[in-house]
């Protein structure tokens, strides 16, 4: 019997021949990661067993994202300790705060993940660098201060769902649609602990954003991790970020699935996932127009340049409706800084626009963006549980950001086909 990609990454980083479904393994992970929310209890963690050194302080990265710049003295002080303990351990990849964005839109870019690696990292969106060919999941702190330790994991293999994706993309439809309406069709305990492996004509298509943004999401449906197979859409953008060569891996024709999805995109709208969750989704013209408050283009899921890109071509020429807020966070400083050469920044200030540093920003209801009861915001992040961003009485629609620049327009839920 043959093995998924995800199985053969697993069997490597193990040194087994192969393993299947529900098999436990000792894996050896490439790179280990945490934020500033993450990071200190995993350290502590870490001191607590008495571990003189790190595995490798060349393998692990330690990004400041969650609350910077430091909104607080707390937050300042969690930033404190990771600067310390980078200090200490002589950790290669700690970025300082005019070099860090979100942590999962810089490693890629700056070439810490390659396909065929496992990376682990304190945060359940580590699963974005499925993107790459990667087996790439989060854990909590606690495990993450072990592999600080040890520089390995213990994980059960994952079954695999296989997503075929076919047909033709219309304009505007974009990765987090295709997220959104597989989510719509999994729901959120759809994929628990199983492998989301995304196939098809389409998928072959897509560039590395929107298949960042899939892989980003696969967890909203309970999955360990989502995969793509790389290709030379991969390797274009491996060889122009890393020095690492990777790991070119595919799935074996006789692989063994759990389950398989078809999805035709032909004819697909724009998708909205509407309060409180991420598979309450629908096409955006069944979507009521509702008044929005607040909306927020960014996050690890839609904060890279193609993204800024999109919100700035529809608002391009026209202003943010009165009575809501537009928020723009770029995912990174080397997104900020494209984004000024395009004269996309500017764009999106002539349109009225709030241009924040890189960081999570709204994302979590923490900084720069928190909503108040009764407020309503279209988001492009990847949750709306009650709560996520702000008063426990606010709501949230998520979208890509052709949707949330109309809303910001129209000052509703609105599709990009309204302007």
């Amino acid at each position: 019997m043959g093995m998924t990609i995800t199985e053969k990454i697993l069997a490597l980083h193990a040194g087994k021949d192969s393993v299947g479904e529900g098999d436990l393994i000792e894996a050896r992970v490439d790179l280990a990661l945490a934020n500033d929310i993450t990071a200190p209890l995993a350290i502590r963690v870490f001191k607590d067993l008495g571990a003189g050194r790190v595995f490798d302080p060349n393998r692990i990265a330690l990004v400041q994202d969650h609350f910077v710049p430091n909104k607080d003295i707390e937050s300042a002080q969690q930033v404190k300790i990771l600067a310390d303990f980078a200090r200490q351990h002589d950790i290669r990849h700690f970025f300082e705060l005019g070099e860090s964005g979100i942590e999962h839109v810089i490693l890629p870019e700056r070439g810490l993940v390659a396909p065929g690696d496992l990376v682990i990292g304190a945060d359940s969106h580590t699963c974005t660098y499925g993107a790459l060919g990667a087996f790439s999941a989060g854990v909590g702190s606690t495990d993450l201060g072990v592999i600080l330790a040890i520089g390995k994991i213990w994980l059960r293999v994952p079954g695999t769902i296989k997503i075929s994706y076919r047909g033709r993309l219309g304009p505007w439809i974009g990765g987090k649609d295709l997220i959104l309406n597989t989510l719509g069709r999994l729901g959120v305990d759809g994929a628990i602990y199983k492998a989301l492996e995304f196939r098809g004509e389409v998928v072959r298509g897509l560039s590395m954003e929107d298949r960042f943004t899939m892989a980003n999401m696969a967890v909203e449906a309970g999955a360990k991790n989502g995969i793509f197979e790389p290709d030379e859409i991969t390797r274009a953008y491996v060889e122009d970020h890393s020095g690492k060569k990777g790991l070119y891996l595919s799935s074996d024709h006789d692989a063994s699935y759990q389950d398989t999805l078809e999805i035709d995109v032909s004819g697909m709208e724009p998708q909205v996932a509407l309060p409180h969750s991420p598979d309450n989704v629908h096409p955006v013209s069944h979507v009521d127009p509702v008044r929005i408050h607040q909306v927020f283009i960014g996050s690890c899921t839609n904060g890279r340049l193609c993204d800024l890109k999109v919100a700035a071509e529809l608002l391009k020429g026209r202003s943010v409706a009165r009575g809501t807020r537009l928020i723009v966070i770029p995912g990174s400083p080397a997104v900020y800084k494209k984004a000024i050469q395009e004269g996309i920044i500017e764009t999106l200030l002539n349109a009225g626009a709030v241009i924040g540093p890189p960081s999570c920003g709204p994302c979590l209801g923490g900084h720069m963006g928190v909503l108040a009861e009764g407020e309503r915001a279209v988001s492009t992040t990847n949750r709306n549980f009650v709560g996520r961003m702000g008063h426990p009485k606010s709501e949230v629609y998520l979208a890509g950001p052709a949707v949330a620049a109309a809303s910001a327009v129209l000052g509703r839920v609105g599709g990009p086909e309204e302007l």
